[in-house]
């Protein structure tokens, strides 16, 4: 596993993040306290230590399973956590969305769920349409004054958002926003055209969800499994509903065969070599050691244009930058 130092924090973090909204069965889909056990113990082992959560996954339980499994163990691991959407089911309006009552009741719930005293990277997870980015980054700074937070970040925010924010809460001196979270796979490139630049240029911190398009890069679904297609009501899933997303299910199986590697891990090697941190959620063990089988993976020049040119958004792109997964990463710290 190699480590990265995150945006211009100070913070070493792993290459792939271990994403939990699996770790629980609240939403009726999901892992149970032994399985999420598992799982997080064999991340550790191979070196991650950048956890991410937040407090709408399995309605709360992710977070109450985390708080468990950190036990003697919570300076090891860099945990991320998120508000928005409330830890319940139809939760109340004045502890939902981006509010700063929304926002200090939340973290106040999910410190004790985790219990931690401080949270180390707080996302808001999504814009709620209403709330001023002047108040959030307010909240930001208070939470930060009371050392409940250590980072701030913004998960699924325009390009335009992450820009007023950090420009906002560098005139005010508040602190700084540090990351910024949203969707990237092979079959959602559209990032690429803003988001990457975006953070490169503000010096973000970039963590990317969703690397197999919700299971879909893996072909499993060809083979009559279900899956993520019906387990979270058909939500983040990308199905393969396009003749280019064949063809790049196609080739991602073709280069598999060629390396002897499976396709979930060519998907997320790809992913790899963009200058984020991508996060991996698995159900099971197995998904999860199949996962980590990427971080072996090595593509070449001729598979990424592969992977480029039959994925490709014309005619806008952006050049990858090799800050992990290539065998001389920049800023990679052993």
């Amino acid at each position: 596993m190699n480590y990265t130092v995150f945006g211009k924090t100070g913070l070493q973090v792993s290459q792939v993040a271990l994403g939990t909204g699996n770790f629980g069965t609240g939403w009726g889909y999901g892992a149970d306290p032994d399985t999420a056990k598992a799982v997080f113990n064999t991340y550790a082992e191979a070196g991650g230590n950048f956890i991410d959560t937040a407090d709408v996954y399995q309605f709360g339980q992710s977070e109450e399973l985390l708080g468990t499994l950190l036990q003697g163990r919570r300076e090891e691991f860099v945990l991320a956590t998120k508000f928005t959407n409330g830890a319940a089911p139809n939760a109340n309006r004045l502890v939902t969305g981006n509010s700063r009552k929304a926002l200090v009741a939340s973290v106040e719930a999910s410190l004790k769920r985790l219990k931690t005293d401080r949270i180390d990277i707080y996302w808001a997870h999504h814009p709620d349409g209403v709330t001023p980015i002047e108040e959030i980054v307010r909240g930001f700074e208070d939470l930060a004054r009371t050392g409940k937070i250590l980072y701030a970040g913004l998960s699924n925010f325009a390009a335009w958002r992450l820009a007023r924010a950090v420009t906002l809460a560098e005139l005010t001196h508040a602190i700084p926003i540090a990351a910024a979270q949203f969707e990237h796979s092979l079959v959602h490139r559209e990032p690429e055209a803003d988001l990457f630049p975006a953070t490169q240029a503000l010096g973000l911190g970039a963590v990317t969800w969703s690397p197999l398009g919700g299971g879909m890069l893996t072909g499993k679904y060809r083979n009559g499994e279900k899956g993520r297609a019906e387990g979270f009501g058909g939500r983040v899933f990308r199905p393969e509903n396009s003749e280019q997303r064949t063809q790049i299910l196609n080739t991602v199986q073709d280069i598999a065969a060629d390396l002897g590697c499976s396709a979930s891990q060519v998907a997320i090697a790809w992913a790899g070599t963009h200058g984020a941190i991508p996060i991996l959620g698995p159900r099971s063990l197995a998904q999860l050691i199949d996962n980590l089988g990427a971080l072996e993976v090595e593509l070449s020049t001729e598979q990424l244009q592969r992977l480029d040119a039959v994925s490709s958004l014309m005619p806008v792109t952006t050049p990858r930058l090799p800050v992990l997964w290539t065998k001389e990463p920049a800023r990679v710290v052993a």
